[in-house]
């Protein structure tokens, strides 16, 4: 977990500049994934509910492209419907819950959530409050472990509230949210994200429910990059209750000396 002598510092202004891939991100995906999502080998759904959350100030708008993949890929994604994300997480908190309770009664199924940036936070705190009805938790750039620290967020920040003081948050609210949840997680980051630092989207004590992913890539572009498509489709994929670390399943066979 991050040390109180542990500096985070915003992502620099080059890497701000560079956020303009995403719309090189987003092409890339529409030249590659259909193609990829033909072939028999590709990972596809069993059909149980999977949420995904948008990040702060953005809409169920910015999610579509996940939610169309997933769904053609046969599960049953959803929206969170909440309109955009102001980070008001205490007014948003009971419907949220209400919302991934009735998702896993409809179906009988436990219920996947991926949380894009801010929508990832959402989704830690969901779980640890209903883990029974959370399958595992898939984050895009979300900075758990940074909350109150200086990001590249905080100038929409400021522009929504009309305030330029920094907002003082709780420590015990800190050191809550940065308490993982107790079922299966993914973390995937970026180095180059230019929106948040990628040392507080990651979890510095990996387990066997829990891992980080490296990807490049831009913030605002990890709901549409290629590869973290991917990595959220192998991930989704895995059997209920069989979940096991990327790195771990990916790791060739040890074999025999003859």
């Amino acid at each position: 977990m991050k040390t109180n002598q542990e500096k985070i510092t915003r992502p620099s202004s080059l890497l701000l500049l560079l956020e303009t891939r995403a719309l090189l991100e987003m092409g890339a995906y529409f030249l590659t994934i259909p193609i990829l999502k033909n072939l028999e080998s590709y990972p596809r759904g069993d059909g149980h509910p999977v949420l995904v959350l948008p990040g702060f100030t953005a809409s169920d708008l910015s999610t579509r492209i996940i939610r169309s993949f997933l769904n053609e890929l046969g599960y049953h994604a959803y929206p969170w419907s909440l309109g955009r994300n102001l980070a008001n997480f205490d007014e948003l908190e009971v419907m949220m819950n209400q919302r991934v309770k009735w998702l896993s009664e409809e179906y009988g199924r436990k219920v996947s959530i991926i949380g894009w940036s801010l929508g990832g936070i959402y989704a830690r705190e969901i779980a640890k409050y209903q883990p029974e009805n959370v399958r595992q938790i898939i984050t895009l750039g979300s900075p758990f472990a940074g909350i109150g620290e200086e990001s590249n967020a905080d100038l929409p920040y400021q522009l929504l509230t009309g305030s330029k003081k920094k907002k003082t948050v709780d420590k015990a609210l800190v050191e809550r949210i940065m308490m993982p949840p107790p079922v299966p997680m993914t973390c995937i980051y970026s180095r180059s994200d230019g929106i948040v630092s990628w040392k507080t989207c990651i979890e510095k004590q990996e387990s066997p429910l829990i891992e980080n992913i490296e990807v490049w890539g831009s913030h605002c572009g990890l709901g549409h990059n290629p590869l973290v498509i991917n990595h959220i489709a192998e991930r989704l994929a895995q059997p209920e209750g069989q979940w096991k670390p990327f790195k771990q399943k990916m790791q060739p066979k040890e074999t025999v000396p003859g």
